[in-house]
């Protein structure tokens, strides 16, 4: 609290002091009015809660949120202040360029939590933050409450990169200190749950690398595997490939086909509810690929499908409906089995996006110009009626000596 409002004293900023507490029984919440920070109460628990109740209730223009263990130096805020008036949306530290205090961070998260999970979303989302889980940052307060932030554990600040990242906000970064918190208590951080939580977020944010790119990798796999093995079996030196493999190759293309699928379908499904802004490339696929072209695809897959079961019954009766060997009728039967599969996966998808594709629409009322048009009229001619009877009415009751006309004229706006 003294580092903050000095810092204010410091460089004329008109700031305030915002403490968002979630149920802290401590009694921190008096220390923090004694020190003239205004207390916000926030009913929901989780860090990201907080921290939301917090922004909303901030009354400036610009918020800088950190946590009050004392481990982010509230003194040298100037670097996220001089970026926020120069244009910037959001402004992160960075606490590997800043430098990182002996026992400030658990070396465990220092080489590889935060690392591992900063790359994964730099990779993810093609961002250029190097620290995203920097607990001291800086932002537009209406720049981030019109992204309409959700998650309200650890992983919020994943999601604040994240959602300003796809939303092609200014997003920069500047060097900042870690010191070694002043708690007399160990933090909440459960670094296993809360890094799960993280990734998590940042692969169900990204329907590319979650589904689209593993999917094509198994869809080619598969489909090479398949191909090579239908006609006989493929020795690699000493190694030999034959139908078994030739049924794992099957399975791999379904699951890459399915996962594909699963990419389209989460991506339309978020861009209707506005999690993840608007792809031009996957509307145009949604838009090119109909519900009737879904349904023909499908079929032709089921016709293939069905002209291989017709091919395998053939063979077993060239076998006088006897003992097969394996090693040529599952050469037959997997490829239409996989078909088949395949179809019905197109089919149910192209009705699935067909359902996620309708609207929800408020029609206007029907009207029809011409009876406005005469309902003005009707209006216009009652309005003109109602003044005529009024006017004549006024010169029936009006009264016979001038002491009454008087005493009526008092108030013609009730006569009127």
């Amino acid at each position: 609290m003294r580092k903050a409002l000095g810092f204010f004293a410091e460089h004329g900023v008109d700031g305030e002091v915002v403490i968002a507490d979630n149920g802290s029984t401590d009694g921190s919440q008096q220390l923090a009015r004694e020190a003239g920070a205004r207390v916000v109460p926030v009913t929901s628990k989780g860090y990201g809660n907080a921290l939301m109740g917090g922004i909303r209730a901030a009354r400036g223009t610009y918020v800088v949120m950190g946590d009050a263990d004392d481990s982010y130096d509230f003194t040298s805020l100037m670097p996220f202040l001089t970026e926020l008036r120069d244009g910037a949306d959001l402004v992160m530290g960075n606490r590997f360029k800043g430098g990182i205090a002996p026992g400030a961070m658990p070396p465990l998260h220092k080489y590889l939590g935060n690392p591992v999970l900063s790359f994964v979303g730099r990779l993810f989302f093609r961002s250029k933050i190097g620290d995203f889980h920097c607990g001291l940052r800086a932002f537009r307060r209406d720049s981030i409450l019109r992204l309409g932030l959700q998650t309200g554990g650890m992983e919020f600040a994943s999601e604040m990169v994240v959602r300003c990242t796809l939303a092609k906000y200014d997003v920069r970064e500047v060097p900042t200190t870690l010191s070694p918190d002043g708690r007399s208590r160990a933090p909440h951080l459960s670094t296993w749950r809360d890094g799960w939580r993280h990734l998590r977020f940042l692969m169900l944010y990204s329907p590319r690398w979650l589904f689209l790119i593993p999917g094509l990798l198994l869809m080619t796999l598969g489909l090479v595997g398949g191909v090579a093995l239908s006609t006989g079996p493929v020795r690699v030196g000493d190694i030999a490939f034959d139908v078994d493999t030739l049924v794992g190759a099957s399975a791999m293309l379904v699951i890459g086909f399915q996962a594909v699928l699963f990419a389209l379908l989460t991506k339309v499904y978020a861009m209707e509810e506005g999690f993840l802004p608007h792809d031009r490339r996957v509307q145009r696929v949604v838009d090119s690929w109909s519900l009737e072209r879904g349904l023909v695809v499908g079929g032709l897959l089921a016709l293939a499908g069905l002209v291989g079961l017709v091919a395998s019954l053939v063979h077993w009766q060239g076998h006088s409906f006897g003992e097969l060997d394996p090693r040529d009728s599952l050469r037959i039967v997997v490829p239409a089995a996989t078909a088949l599969i395949m179809s019905f996966q197109m089919i149910f998808a192209s009705l699935f996006v067909s359902i996620l594709g309708i609207r929800r629409r408020s029609h206007p009322p029907v009207t029809d110009p011409a009876e406005e048009a005469a309902d003005v009229v009707d209006a216009a001619v009652v309005k003109v009626a109602g003044e005529a009877q009024t006017l004549n009415l006024k010169e029936v009751d009006a009264p016979a000596d001038e002491d009454a006309a008087d005493e009526e004229s008092k108030d013609p706006a009730e006569t009127a």
